[in-house]
């Protein structure tokens, strides 16, 4: 038992160091080196508990996605509570908070890690997309079905507008991610038309 609890701790310090490199310095900060000096931690510890540094990143990838899926399943059970724009803005703020947005461009320049996500996930290696995309369609068709969203609306276009418009607005943070007033009037403007009720 003990054991188990010390590797999860030194799991969990060496998952916050490397997001906080991650944000720091970019992905070509990310090193083993980098990741063990933030945590104080001696550089064989992740290689004890990991079998290559890919496999970290492999590792902390499916971490964060499971804490992702968490807030999408948040997401689908506001279906017919609040506002369709208010539901909408808080799942995009979250799914493309700091660190998802730090990860896909990890994802993307790491060959290696997008294989071993691809073994991991049937959705491939860009997950975090994936998950939102996911996410945010079943939560329209749900919406759809309770009739806050017009019944003809065309639920992948609308994912697929609020996913790329979502990611675009978060990417183009400088210095800070976009206001929720910014991710509101996004949200807005894409699902205003197919709304049954006021946003």
């Amino acid at each position: 038992m003990p054991t188990g609890v010390h590797l999860r701790d030194a799991r969990q310090q060496l998952f916050d160091a490397a997001e906080r490199v991650l944000l720091r310095d970019g992905p070509n900060g990310l090193t083993s080196r980098a990741v063990t000096d933030e945590a104080g931690r001696a550089k064989g510890v992740l290689h004890r508990h990991f079998a290559d540094f890919d496999a970290f990143l492999a590792d902390l990838v499916l971490d964060r996605v499971a804490q992702l899926e968490t807030r999408a399943s948040a997401l689908r059970e506001s279906a017919g509570t609040g506002t369709v724009v208010d539901n909408l803005t808080d799942v995009l703020t979250t799914l493309f908070g700091p660190i998802p947005v730090a990860i896909i461009p990890l994802i993307t320049f790491r060959d290696e890690l997008r294989a071993r996500l691809r073994q991991a996930m049937p959705e491939g290696g860009i997950a975090i997309l994936a998950h939102a995309t996911a996410a945010i369609s079943v939560y329209l068709a749900d919406e759809r079905e309770l009739g806050r969203i017009a019944a003809d609306a065309d639920i992948d276009s609308l994912t697929l507008s609020l996913v790329g418009g979502g990611h675009l607005l978060f990417v183009d943070r400088d210095p800070d991610p976009p206001s929720r007033a910014a991710v509101n009037k996004l949200v807005t403007a894409i699902i205003a038309a197919v709304l049954t009720e006021p946003a």
